[in-house]
């Protein structure tokens, strides 16, 4: 008796093509440096099966692709360049039909140089720009974010009435130290096709999300981390209309005061205290933020460390 086999969702291409545009405005540079991943789906049936490569764009070709659309295209925004990449390939391939490219951007600033020579740079040190585009010959999904944005509240924050049992250690607090490293990844409604309008402005609408952000994180006075995270992600929603879903990954970054009793010193007074700014374990909160009425389609672990 021959065991029934089936090929399941299988996807292919190249990771990290670190990719740097300069653009010269006379004597005005400006540099836009992504790292572009390419995953391709489809009519790979044969491939698997006995190795019969017809059907496959090499992998090489894909990287070529992107140092090519580069100088052909430009790069607007990351948004922008993934959904120029994700249409081409699944469009001029018929053996294609699905393309997702991820992006991460690194921002550069802009070192002031006397005269009008302006080609220096430094990195920018506000945590990663992401995207994601997903095309399957008819729609787009379009999903922007950020990663390692670090953040902490010297106070404004507290945590105590939680469950307890035998196991039980952790102190209540009614005044802490709150920091954590902000991945989010937000789904916009604009789909990509010419019936959803004009695409966003895809480089404000991001200041704009990372703002809200950055807002909430601040002026949230915090009883848990959960409700920083739900106040993080309905500022996005409430102040940009065409984001439907936000996923925020939220890790506690612990921050215990010092033990100085030992030295006959008193650690906490008017004037401040000393921390110690734990590495690892730590605790991990998670949660996706929806408009009422909209489906939950980004994965779970899309912003996962």
């Amino acid at each position: 008796m021959t065991t029934a086999i089936r090929l399941g969702q299988n996807q292919y291409g190249k990771a990290e093509t670190r990719v740097v545009r300069v653009t010269r405005d006379g004597a005005t540079h400006h540099v836009r440096d992504l790292n572009v991943s390419v995953a391709l789906s489809g009519d790979m049936d044969a491939v698997h099966r006995s190795g019969d490569n017809a059907a496959v764009l090499t992998t090489d070709t894909t990287k070529n692709t992107v140092f090519a659309f580069a100088r052909e295209h430009g790069i607007a925004s990351p948004e922008a360049f993934g959904l120029l990449l994700a249409r081409h390939f699944v469009g001029s391939q018929p053996t294609i039909h699905r393309a997702r490219i991820r992006i991460e951007e690194y921002a550069w600033e802009r070192v002031p140089t006397p005269g009008e020579a302006a080609h220096s740079f430094v990195r920018a040190g506000g945590g990663t720009r992401t995207a994601q585009v997903t095309f399957d010959g008819r729609h787009a999904e379009m999903l922007s974010g950020l990663a390692g944005v670090t953040v902490l509240n010297t106070t404004g924050s507290e945590f105590h009435g939680y469950l307890r049992d035998r196991y039980t250690t952790l102190p209540e607090t009614t005044d802490r130290v709150l920091a954590t490293d902000i991945t989010a990844v937000w789904r916009h409604a604009h789909d990509g096709t010419e019936r959803a309008g004009a695409a966003p402005d895809w480089d404000a609408a991001h200041a704009a999300a990372r703002g809200h952000i950055l807002e909430a994180f601040a002026t949230t006075y915090s009883y848990s981390l959960q409700q920083t995270l739900f106040a993080m992600g309905s500022r996005v929603i409430e102040g940009l209309p065409g984001v439907d879903e936000i996923r925020l990954s939220l890790p506690n970054k612990h921050h215990f005061l010092v033990d100085l009793e030992p030295f006959g010193l008193a650690n906490e007074g008017p004037d401040g205290a000393v921390y110690f700014a734990a590495d690892r374990p730590y605790g991990l909160i998670e949660a996706t933020v929806l408009r009422d009425g909209a489906e939950q389609r980004i994965p779970v672990d899309l912003t996962a460390p």
